[in-house]
């Protein structure tokens, strides 16, 4: 068993599920606490954390960040997956995907159309004003 000032980013270590919010899941493992963002519960989209994971469960996490001023630990179900896949893998999918109307592209596609008649109705709008 690790100490207390032993456990560093990439460790793995038994943690006891406290706490369950929308965001994420609290634990506490010795007589440290962190929490598992619910981004790190599983790979893939989590629609609700309480079908996944329960309070009072004993499970594995690494621990993917330390932040020493504030003494958070933040963990990761995800990481020890067999295949987890990275948010980035996700987000370009769905970036580069054309039936997805989000991100960047829709608006870079429609710019030149949109800058176009906006000119035009700012020529439209001068010409009313000088006559």
């Amino acid at each position: 068993m690790m100490t207390e000032q032993a456990i560093k980013t990439g460790d793995i270590l038994t943690v006891e599920v406290t706490g369950l919010q929308k965001y994420g899941a609290f634990v506490k493992f010795g007589k440290r606490r962190g929490l598992i963002h619910i981004s790190e519960i599983k790979s893939g989209y989590v629609p609700d954390i309480r079908e996944v994971i329960q309070v009072g469960q004993i499970c594995q996490a690494q621990v993917i960040d330390i932040d020493a001023y504030n003494d958070k630990v933040s963990l990761s179900l995800r990481a020890l997956e067999k295949a987890p896949q990275t948010h980035h893998i996700q987000r370009r999918y769905h970036f580069n995907n054309p039936t997805n109307k989000i991100g960047f592209q829709p608006f870079n596609d429609l710019l030149e159309d949109w800058t176009k008649d906006q000119l035009t109705y700012l020529k439209q709008l001068k010409h009313k004003t000088q006559a």
